[in-house]
């Protein structure tokens, strides 16, 4: 029997030495799941954390403590042998008390809990009260216990486990949470209950084709005068049944399922995703029919998944396989999706995901400074074939391995394993995020002289409960590693980040990188215009503005963005409008990501993934992601979208040492890379002409690309050697598909002053932006979200030959202003934002016109 405790919480400040006269002393009314801060700004006693600068006055609520109460009646539960609280995800250290009793204590956001309430119970009502401690203070206390520890960042975020980013990073705000972030029930028992059901599901070759295997590790509970009996666990998948009985005393079981000729789960690209519904029940042995005691349902897919990090002749891979498939893995990171967890719902993780799988991501990276998903995402993951990789949670920090923290990283960590086994998208877990190269390179060693930094819960006990818990899954010990070798980042071993790019370097310098797999690499740009708008006022929509760099957390993020700037587009012209810097920056990040992609793409095989840094945000803000904190695509989706399809076909330097940033005065190769089940062959046209679209020189080459391979074809000489670097191109097209090389940057080309015919009219319910081009436009966008907040259009950065056209759709968009539609700054182009010093619009400029 379960009792729902999500209603009628308060909650009330508890101690703190900054708590507002307005919020002393009130019991509040509680969301739960929930947190503080949304149930402070739901009774209007805190402004918006996101918007403007309010985050800075709420540093008091994370050095608050916060008691939650309700209360619920017994009923029939009273009767029950056993009667527990269960709390899916407390946030963080917390007594539990009932009816004034205390019953277990929490200092873990990231494990569930079960209390004994039986020995306090009462048989009517009976009152709840869970009492959270500051979070800041408890994590100092533990830092002035233990020892100081560095980290990437000043906050004890290593020293409570919560989630890491809620104090703050170079992409999020520092909003510091409390409360119950996830269900609360009540749940009364008798006899015995399932304490686990872990399925180990893998795939065995059978008569009939590949026959799945579950074995479902089952572990029981008991409780009262019938506890002693002997037990029965049955499992159901496919319409199969198997059973194990427990005898008396006995409290775990495997039960092992067989499903002759059962249907494979692939990730997306390489098959469907079908999943069987798992159900495992307990009843009482020797008697037939009666009510099962306990049961759990899930959904599993049948396929196996392991990581080649064999030795090859370039170093030693590292190959995510399904199915003993190699597969080339088009990735993202995850952060959380929103600072307040309880705010990301169902449908949020649906069309976040989907948005990830509509840019042709294969696979997600779950990372370490954040949390554990709710099983939505998962779900979600399963059905749409989206692989997971999930971090352990550590990140960026020297973590000490001492109490209280030693044992409940091993309980947080059975805990997630055991949470999250049943998920066939989940196909790898990582040890930590950047905690190794940390050690190793970023001045940890002489600081810590000798104290723990988290060795041992990566080497030792992550390992160790993976291999017990989920061993059909690979372990790594953190990211980037390479296995074997001195120093984590080994461009030839294991796993690579690259941040000397956006930290140091320019974005061309990506490909003087060759890594066996890119973990982690991105390029800032800003959120989009109605994202930044709905917390910014009009006055600090402005670069420098405080408020503007308020959500730029990056160090010197700003600064980085002007190099970027003036490497590609010049000198910033004195008066600059914000909408050049925003659409340019904007351009910067996806131009950036996108030649990262292609390139690491074009080594394939060597290079066996890449997972860009990040496809979403927690809050809108100048950052890396490709979906910003609102929701909305930025620039960069769209160019993912393209660098990140089965079949790339993309212009590289033949040695990028050699021709320099742009590919003058070397050779060019065409790469194509071919990521699916069947081969590519056909035709590739490549041409050089001037940027009024004349053919000046061209070859066609033959593409023969096998199935899940790439090939790169030499450009000859005479098309891949321009006579003017500033006014030439080339163009390569294949099956429909044109890619383009410009030989200079930005501000070297002689563009042409943008001249093109424009019209926007509703077609059904949709708008419909036709831009018909009489020069060359380069990186055509269309900002729809200017027009309305809900708006997007489905395309973005289209280059257009002179007599070329492209039509931009609108979903839902007949009733939005076609004359705007038509002119700056919703319809902008590289030609318009260069003119006069950025002073030209695309309207005034192209003579456009509204239908």
């Amino acid at each position: 029997m379960l009792i729902d405790l999500t209603e009628g919480w308060s909650v009330r400040a508890a101690g703190g030495d900054a708590v507002p006269a307005e919020v002393a002393g009130r019991a509040l009314p509680a969301a739960v799941p929930g947190c503080v801060h949304t149930d402070l700004m739901a009774a209007g006693l805190i402004p918006d954390p996101y918007a403007g600068t309010n985050e800075e006055r709420l540093h008091w609520i994370g050095r608050t403590d916060w008691t939650y109460t309700t209360a619920f009646d017994a009923g029939p539960a009273a009767g029950a042998d056993r009667v527990d609280l269960v709390c899916e995800g407390l946030d963080t250290v917390a007594r539990v008390l009932l009816n004034g009793t205390e019953v277990g204590r929490t200092r873990n956001q990231h494990r569930r809990h079960r209390f004994d309430l039986r020995p306090v119970l009462r048989p009517g009502a009976n009152e709840v009260e869970i009492a959270f401690s500051a979070p800041y203070p408890y994590a100092e206390g533990v830092r002035a216990e233990v020892g100081e520890r560095p980290g990437a960042y000043a906050a004890p975020y290593q020293f409570i486990r919560k989630t890491a980013c809620d104090f703050g990073w170079d992409w999020g705000p520092a909003l510091v949470t409390s409360g119950i972030w996830r269900p609360v029930a009540v749940h009364a028992w008798s006899t015995a209950r399932l304490a686990a059901a872990r399925p180990e599901v893998t795939v065995e070759p059978g008569a009939r084709g590949p026959e799945g295997v579950v074995r479902v590790h089952v572990a029981v509970e008991r409780a009262g005068a019938g506890a002693g009996g002997g037990l029965v666990a049955a499992v159901e998948v496919a319409g199969v049944r198997a059973e194990a009985v427990l005898a008396p005393g006995q409290d775990e079981a495997v039960v092992e399922a067989r499903v002759p000729g059962c249907d494979l789960w692939w990730p997306r690209g390489h098959g469907g995703q079908p999943l069987y519904d798992l159900a495992v029940t307990l009843a009482e042995a020797g008697t037939p029919g009666a009510a099962a005691l306990d049961s759990r349902t899930m959904r599993i897919g049948f396929r196996t998944v392991s990581l080649d990090t064999a030795p090859d002749e370039h170093g030693s891979a590292f190959v995510v396989r399904v199915n003993d498939r190699p597969v080339q893995v088009r990735g993202a990171n995850w952060i959380p999706d929103d600072c307040f967890a309880n705010r990301v719902t169902p449908q949020r993780y649906r069309t976040r995901i989907e948005q990830g799988a509509a840019a042709n991501v294969n696979l997600l990276r779950v990372w370490g400074g954040g949390r554990y998903e709710s099983a939505d995402f998962y779900g979600v993951c399963d059905e749409l074939g989206v692989l997971v990789w999930q971090d352990f949670l550590f990140a960026c920090a020297a973590y000490p391995e001492e109490e209280p923290l030693a044992g409940e990283v091993a309980a947080e960590a059975r805990d997630a394993v055991d949470r999250l086994a049943p998920h066939p998208s989940l196909v790898l877990w990582n040890g930590n995020n950047e905690c190794l190269e940390g050690y190793e390179d970023w001045g940890w060693q002489e600081p810590l002289a000798g104290r723990t930094w988290g060795a041992d819960f990566y080497h030792r006990v992550l390992p160790a409960i993976v291999s017990e818990l989920d061993p059909t899954r690979p372990y790594i010990p953190g990211s980037p590693h390479s296995p074997g070798r001195a120093r984590a980042n080994d461009p030839d071993h294991g796993t690579t980040h690259i941040w000397d790019v956006w930290n140091r370097l320019d974005y061309t310098a990506y490909r003087a990188h060759r890594p066996r797999f890119a973990a982690e690499f991105g390029f800032q740009g800003p959120a989009t215009h109605a994202t930044l708008r709905s917390v910014l006022e009009e006055a600090d929509m402005r670069a420098e503005s405080p408020a503007m760099l308020h959500h730029q957390r990056a160090e010197d993020g700003h600064g980085k963005l002007l190099r970027a700037y003036t490497a590609h587009f010049g000198p910033v012209p004195p008066g600059q409008s914000h909408d050049d810097w925003h659409y340019l920056t904007q351009l910067n990040q996806a131009r950036a990501v996108a030649l990262g992609v292609e390139h690491l793409r074009s080594l394939w095989p060597r290079c066996a993934g890449t997972v860009v840094w990040q496809l979403n945000d927690c809050w809108p803000v100048i950052s890396w992601s490709a979906v910003d904190g609102q929701g909305r695509r930025k620039p960069m989706w769209y160019t993912l979208r393209r660098a990140y399809r089965e079949r790339l076909l993309t212009v590289q330097p033949e040695d990028p040492g050699r021709t320099g940033a742009a590919g003058v005065g070397g050779g060019l190769v065409v790469a194509a890379v071919n990521d699916t089940g069947e081969p590519w062959e056909g035709e590739c046209a490549v041409v050089r002409r001037g940027l009024d679209g004349r053919v000046l020189a061209e070859v066609v080459l033959e593409l023969r690309v096998p199935a899940r391979g790439a090939v790169r074809l030499a450009v000859p000489e005479e098309v891949a050697v321009p006579g003017a670097p500033e006014a030439e191109l080339l163009t390569a097209e294949a099956g429909g598909d044109r890619v383009w090389w410009f030989y200079a940057r930005d501000h070297e080309i002689a563009y042409p002053a943008p001249k093109f015919t424009a019209s926007a009219a509703p077609r059904g319910a949709d708008l419909e932006v036709t831009v018909t081009a009489d020069v060359l436009l380069r990186d055509l966008a269309l900002f729809a979200d200017r027009l309305d907040p809900g708006a997007e259009a489905d395309d973005m950065l289209v280059t257009l030959l002179p007599g070329e056209s492209h039509t931009f759709t609108v979903a839902g968009g007949a009733g939005l202003d076609t004359a705007a539609a038509v002119r700056a700054p919703v319809l902008r182009c590289v030609n318009d934002a260069l003119a006069a010093g950025g002073a030209g619009g695309a309207g005034g400029a192209g003579g456009a016109a509204a239908g």
